[in-house]
Formats: structure tokens, sequence, C-alpha cells
């Protein structure tokens, strides 16, 4: 049974005290959300599910700094009753992270579930994303790493690379976890139908696939997105690879150009690289990264470039073209026109919602210039009975996101309004080598909201783990409040950095100040102390420290 807590707030003076006591309250067990409608309301509300008792959540907001009593719990409103034919609680248009998150959470709660996929279940992740993207960077690391390495007296040598076989596994591994982590979990769920077809919103309410009509309660719509390529002139007749078809290719080319320099062209153009490929990237913005700190950018294109890989940034892509199995692509920089040319082109600029043809318009959900599903903190549209969640939505592009936002979408369709989803504090992973990861604001992100910010550079060579690894190609930068010392950024570019970024989520979480951070123990030799590291250099020379000391 749901439960509305409302609690009297004594002590909050500003907008991170009100998210330091929510985020105090969703640490009790049984708490599903919680939410300060405004610092100077003095108030909480809390959704509980079970019996929680008060003093459980008053020590919570206590042990935050901040005095609380619960003054009123209720059963909270019920949504409105769905309209219905009385066969599905809730319809999920489609089959990724964010429908299986939503459906799941729904058989939780013991609603009839149907699940609609027109494509491959699993979606993006699985099946032509993050899973095979990972697989190939690692195998191509472990390539890569045979014949070069720092450590005398160790000797290793590259073998030949049998990619067609490579490919094989890495296809065999994506039906493996498909099956594991799809197939077989929706066999657990008997509350949870499939159903195979292409779906289309109509007057009503209602959803018809395969032609037959479906009136549900609720409908979520988890579509996913696509690959997107800009409007280049003669790239529709010239043809060219998006990651998924990158991801399968067969044989390696001789030569890739790749257009866009961000997370997935990044990933798949070091790939190639490390397989042999003469790989060139084209990229519009000043930089490569061009969200990260100039300083990421910089440190990640001089270990990319010692690989081989050539980069032209700030380009305007003028026309491509094919011709005789080549790829030519035309760009102007700095007022010249140049041409490289290559056997295959990959376009990694970006995705798009898959939101098209699915009758939006019809059933009054509103959408953004490029598609995405506008949505409310409760995952709803302006479609009061239709919520969203993914990738389709006007949401960050990223699985983890996505799962988080199918769970609220499913809790919030079938229980009413009452949880939101927390994007404070987001973390991001570009899984090149050395890795980038990110959480907070770059320190230009702070200027422009306000904020008076401070920074520190720690280069990866006072990171002792770099140093015996002989893996110093990198860079650590750290952005914090000038006036309260409080944490506002943390970027990396270094090996292992999406596992050490996973203390900076925490950290910042939390409300850590620089100093909390270089007070904090973290276990010497690894990655993760080079957090600690940048935070004591607010303050200290940390080259002039021994080891291990605090």
């Amino acid at each position: 049974m749901l439960v509305r807590v409302e609690l009297e707030v004594q002590g909050m003076t500003c907008d991170d005290c009100a998210r330091h006591v929510e985020r105090a309250l969703r640490a009790v067990p049984g708490v599903l959300s919680a939410r300060v409608p405004h610092w100077s309301s003095g108030k909480a509300e809390a959704i509980v599910e079970g019996e929680v008792p008060d003093s459980a959540m008053e020590e919570a907001v206590a042990r935050a700094g901040y005095r609380a009593r619960v003054v009123r719990a209720e059963l909270p409103e019920a949504p409105a009753a769905p309209r219905g034919d009385g066969r599905f609680d809730l319809l999920i248009i489609g089959g990724g992270s964010a429908a299986f998150a939503a459906a799941i959470r729904a058989a939780e709660l013991g609603a009839r579930v149907a699940l609609v996929e027109a494509g491959t279940l699993g979606g993006t992740c699985v099946n032509v994303g993050c899973v095979p993207s990972k697989f190939l960077i690692r195998a191509l690391e472990v390539y890569h790493r045979a014949g070069a390495h720092g450590f005398r007296g160790v000797s290793t040598a590259r073998g030949a690379l049998n990619w067609a076989e490579l490919i094989a596994q890495k296809e065999a591994l994506i039906a493996a976890m498909r099956r594991e982590k799809y197939e077989e979990v929706l066999a657990a769920y008997p509350q949870i139908t499939r159903i195979q077809g292409r779906a289309r919103l109509t007057e009503g309410g209602a959803v018809v696939v395969n032609g037959i009509t479906y009136a549900p309660g609720r409908v979520i719509l988890a579509t996913g997105a696509r690959p997107w390529a800009p409007p280049i002139p003669g790239l529709a007749e010239a043809g060219y690879l998006t990651s998924t078809e990158a991801l399968s290719l067969r044989e390696l080319p001789r030569s890739m150009i790749v257009v866009g320099a961000n997370a997935v062209g990044l990933e798949l153009a070091q790939v190639f690289a490390r397989a042999g490929v003469a790989v060139t990237v084209l990229e519009a913005l000043p930089r490569i990264v061009p969200f990260e700190e100039p300083e990421i950018s910089e440190a990640l294109q001089r270990a990319l470039e010692e690989e081989g890989m050539a980069f032209h940034t700030g380009v305007k892509i003028i026309r491509a073209a094919r011709s005789d199995g080549r790829y030519e692509v035309s760009f102007e920089k700095d007022g010249e026109t140049r041409i490289v040319s290559a056997e295959q082109l990959l376009i990694a600029t970006g995705r798009r919602p898959n939101t098209q043809d699915l009758g939006l318009e019809a059933v009054g959900v509103a959408v953004g210039p490029r598609g995405e599903i506008r949505v409310n903190p409760y995952m709803q549209t302006s479609n009061p009975s239709i919520y969203a969640a993914g990738d389709c939505a006007d949401l960050p592009m990223f699985v983890y996101v996505a799962a988080a936002s199918g769970t609220v979408a499913a809790e919030n369709a079938l229980l009413g309004n009452h949880r939101t989803l927390d994007l404070s504090v987001v973390p991001r992973v570009t899984f090149t080598d050395p890795e980038v990861a990110s959480v907070g604001w770059t320190e230009a992100q702070a200027r422009e909201r306000g904020e008076t910010p401070k920074a520190v550079l720690l280069p990866l060579e006072a990171v002792p783990r770099a140093r015996i690894a002989f893996e110093t190609r990198g860079v650590i930068k750290l952005v914090a409040d000038a006036n309260t010392d409080r944490l506002l950024g943390i970027h990396l570019a270094m090996p292992q950095a999406g596992e050490a970024i996973a203390a900076g989520v925490i950290a910042l979480q939390a409300g850590y100040t620089a100093q909390d951070l270089g007070r904090t123990l973290f276990p010497y030799l690894t990655w993760a102390e080079g957090l600690r590291l940048g935070a004591q250099s607010f303050t200290r020379d940390v080259a002039r420290l021994s080891c291990c000391a605090g």
C-alpha cells in the first residue's frame, strides 16, 4: 500500500537544501519518492510503500543537517479511472531498456501489461549499441596492448587479427544476452504479454497493432532512437555506414572517414584504427568530444593522434561522393577547401527519436524540433493518459536514464503522478582509450549558471597508479564553487575513468566540498585515487607529497 507523508522541515535556506532533504528521504528504505515544493515552504512530501516509521524519515533528514517532523500521512489520490477494454492495464510500445524497465515495474505492481515491439527485442543497447561496441572496444584494446606497453623484459607481440571470427563471437554474445536478459526475463513475468508488430495510436486512446485494436488503461511510449545523418549534399546518393552497419562489417577496409567526434564516432574510430584501418575524423565543432572540458578534449586528441588517427575540427562539410569504390568528402576549414578520401564512410552525428508514424498528432502528444516527445517530470506527455520514457523522450540519451525513466513512467501511469526522475547528477562515459568520464558542470557551464567557479587541473603523471602502469596519457579536472567549496563538476580523461567517475557521482549527489573529497580515504594505487589528489590540488601541491601522504 502506498502512503503520502507530509513533513515539516526546519533549516532549509536554498535550493541545495531542498535537494539534500529530498535525497535524505529517498535513501530511507521504503520511500519511493520525495519532493520539496520549494525550500521556503518548509515542507517535504514522500510517497512510501509499506510501513516506514516516522522516526526513520525524521532521523534521515536530521543526518542531512535539518529538523523534520511528520505531520500527516494519508493514502495518495488514486489516478483517474483508466479507460480500457479490460484486457490490459498498460500497453508499452517498444522493446528496449526503457520498455522493459516499465513492463517489469508494472508487473511488480500487479498490472496486466502488453509489450508491443516492431523490431528486434532488446532495443539499441544489446543489439546495435552498448554491448557490441564495448565488446569490440575491449577486444581491440587487448590486441593493441599486445604490441604497445611500457614494461621492459615483458615480450608480447600482436598476432594475426581475424576480424570475421571476432564479429561472429560478437553476434553470438548478443544473441545470448538478448535471450538471457530479455526473452527469458519476459517468460518470468506471466503478467506481460508480448505482441510483435507496429503500433499506432488512434483517437480515443486506442492502439492498433496488426489490424487489432486495443484499448488499454494507460500507454507508455518507449520507441527509442535511430542514427541520424545531416543533410550533406551527395550523401544519400553515395551511401554511408551508420554505427549499426559499422559494428557488423564482415571485412575491414583499408581506410575510413568518420564524420562526428563525439562518443560514438570516437569509440568506433579507435576500434578501426587499432585494427589497422587508416582513420580520418571530421568534426564541425571546434574540438573533439565538444561537450567536455577543453583540457579533456586536448588530452584525448593527443592520445588518439599518437595512435595514428588524423583529425580535422571546425570544418564545414560541402559534399560527399563515391566513385571507383572510394568515398570523397569535401570540406572547408579556415577558408580553404580540402578533400579526404577513403574506402568507407561512417556517419556518427547523433541520433533522433523514433516517433514518426506513431499517430502522435491524433492523440495530442507534443514533440520537439527533433521529434522528441515532450514529458513533464513525471514522464507524462501532453496527453495525460500517455507517458514516454527513454530515447524517444526529451531526456539524456543514456541507457541508464532510459531504464530509470521507464520505471518512473510505469509507477506514475498506474498509481498516479507521485514520483519524478532526478536528473540533477547524470554521469557520462566515452569508452575510448584513455576513457573520458564526466559528471556535473564544466567550468563554463558553472559561470553560465551564475556560479563563481574555481578549477584545478591534475596531469595524470601525478597519479601513482598511472606512473606504475605506464599509462600517463590524460588529465583530471575538478570544478568547485569558489565561495562555498562545493563540488560542481568532475571530469576525467584516463584509463578506467568510467569506473572512477562513480565516486564522483556519489560525491556530487551527497553535496561534497572539495575538502570533503580530499579528506576521503581512497585505496592507494587505484585510478579513483586521482579524484582525491585532484581535490587536494585546490590547496596543495600534490607533487610535493610522498606517495600516500594525506
